[in-house]
């Protein structure tokens, strides 16, 4: 009986620890699974977006649907967000989105 118990609380501490273990993050570890190589090793994987789709959905009755593809795929990678609807409310998304402008001083995110 007394071996039993002890190999069963053995077990126990041993899943407990390798349980508590995995909760630990490594931060390179962290780092080296949130990045890809889009472009360049700088670009971070975005999780829960589909920046993609969103802009293409966002540009689609735009007058030059790349160019705005283009921009708000920058736009929502930098931000994490796209505007509901195919115009205006660039306000949903905050500064991030509605302060970001180009070389000429042009709103940069359509």
């Amino acid at each position: 009986m007394g071996i039993r118990l002890f190999l069963v609380l053995a077990v126990f501490l041993f899943c407990l620890a390798e349980v508590s273990s995995d909760l630990k993050t490594d931060p390179e570890v962290a780092h080296t699974t949130q990045q890809i190589g889009v472009r360049g090793g700088n670009r971070r994987l975005m999780q829960g977006i589909d920046c993609g789709g969103l802009c293409k959905r966002r540009c689609s009755l735009h007058s030059r649907p790349k160019l705005c593809t283009r921009a708000c795929g920058t736009c929502c990678v930098r931000c994490k967000c796209v505007p509901p609807g195919t115009s205006g409310n660039r306000e949903v998304c905050g500064k991030c989105y509605t302060q970001m402008i180009t070389h000429g001083n042009k709103t940069k995110c359509p």
